[in-house]
Protein backbone atom coordinates (compact mmCIF):
# COMPACT_ATOMS: atom_id res chain seq x y z
CA UNK A 1 0.00 0.00 0.00
CA UNK A 2 1.17 3.53 -0.10
CA UNK A 3 1.79 5.85 2.90
CA UNK A 4 -1.70 7.63 2.73
CA UNK A 5 -1.89 8.19 6.25
CA UNK A 6 -5.35 6.56 7.24
CA UNK A 7 -3.65 3.30 6.17
CA UNK A 8 -1.29 3.54 8.85
CA UNK A 9 -4.35 4.43 10.95
CA UNK A 10 -4.56 2.29 14.60
CA UNK A 11 -7.95 0.85 13.65
CA UNK A 12 -6.49 0.38 10.47
CA UNK A 13 -3.52 -1.39 11.82
CA UNK A 14 -5.57 -3.49 14.85
CA UNK A 15 -7.77 -5.07 12.20
CA UNK A 16 -5.74 -6.43 10.03
CA UNK A 17 -3.73 -7.77 13.35
CA UNK A 18 -6.91 -9.57 13.97
CA UNK A 19 -7.72 -10.69 10.34
CA UNK A 20 -3.84 -12.01 9.90
CA UNK A 21 -3.22 -9.52 7.31
CA UNK A 22 0.18 -8.37 6.89
CA UNK A 23 0.35 -4.61 5.42
CA UNK A 24 3.62 -3.87 3.27
CA UNK A 25 4.08 -0.12 3.00
CA UNK A 26 5.81 1.34 -0.46
CA UNK A 27 8.68 3.18 0.27
CA UNK A 28 8.42 7.11 -0.95
CA UNK A 29 7.83 8.03 -4.26
CA UNK A 30 7.97 4.19 -4.66
CA UNK A 31 4.48 4.30 -6.43
CA UNK A 32 6.18 2.32 -9.64
CA UNK A 33 6.37 -0.68 -7.47
CA UNK A 34 2.74 -0.83 -7.00
CA UNK A 35 1.14 -3.21 -10.21
CA UNK A 36 -2.32 -0.97 -10.21
CA UNK A 37 -0.18 2.11 -11.07
CA UNK A 38 0.46 0.24 -14.50
CA UNK A 39 -3.46 -0.34 -14.67
CA UNK A 40 -3.94 4.01 -13.83
CA UNK A 41 -1.71 4.41 -16.46
CA UNK A 42 -3.00 2.50 -19.22
CA UNK A 43 -6.04 4.60 -18.43
CA UNK A 44 -3.98 7.63 -18.01
CA UNK A 45 -2.53 7.23 -21.04
CA UNK A 46 -5.12 5.12 -23.89
CA UNK A 47 -8.12 7.02 -22.89
CA UNK A 48 -7.95 10.32 -21.00
CA UNK A 49 -4.74 12.09 -21.86
CA UNK A 50 -5.65 15.56 -23.63
CA UNK A 51 -9.41 14.86 -24.22
CA UNK A 52 -12.16 16.91 -22.52
CA UNK A 53 -15.07 14.62 -22.38
CA UNK A 54 -18.32 16.68 -22.86
CA UNK A 55 -20.43 13.88 -21.28
CA UNK A 56 -20.43 10.26 -19.16
CA UNK A 57 -21.06 8.71 -22.19
CA UNK A 58 -18.14 10.01 -23.85
CA UNK A 59 -15.99 9.41 -21.54
CA UNK A 60 -16.92 5.47 -20.97
CA UNK A 61 -16.38 5.05 -24.46
CA UNK A 62 -13.04 6.59 -24.48
CA UNK A 63 -12.23 4.08 -21.73
CA UNK A 64 -13.56 1.17 -23.52
CA UNK A 65 -9.97 0.18 -24.42
CA UNK A 66 -9.03 -0.53 -21.12
CA UNK A 67 -12.57 -2.10 -20.37
CA UNK A 68 -11.14 -5.07 -22.92
CA UNK A 69 -7.28 -5.00 -21.90
CA UNK A 70 -8.98 -5.62 -18.14
CA UNK A 71 -11.14 -8.42 -19.43
CA UNK A 72 -8.62 -9.93 -21.77
CA UNK A 73 -5.88 -10.06 -18.78
CA UNK A 74 -4.08 -12.98 -17.72
CA UNK A 75 -3.06 -13.49 -14.26
CA UNK A 76 0.62 -11.92 -13.34
CA UNK A 77 3.49 -14.90 -13.65
CA UNK A 78 6.63 -12.84 -14.09
CA UNK A 79 8.03 -12.49 -10.04
CA UNK A 80 11.20 -11.24 -8.76
CA UNK A 81 13.80 -14.61 -8.38
CA UNK A 82 13.99 -13.50 -4.37
CA UNK A 83 9.61 -12.87 -4.05
CA UNK A 84 7.95 -15.18 -2.24
CA UNK A 85 5.37 -15.52 -4.78
CA UNK A 86 7.98 -17.57 -7.11
CA UNK A 87 7.03 -20.69 -4.99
Amino acid sequence: MDNYTPHKHPQVRSWAAEHDIELVFLPTYGSWLNWIESEFAALRYYALNGTDHRTHEEQNAAIGYVRWRNASAHPKTSFAASSPSEA
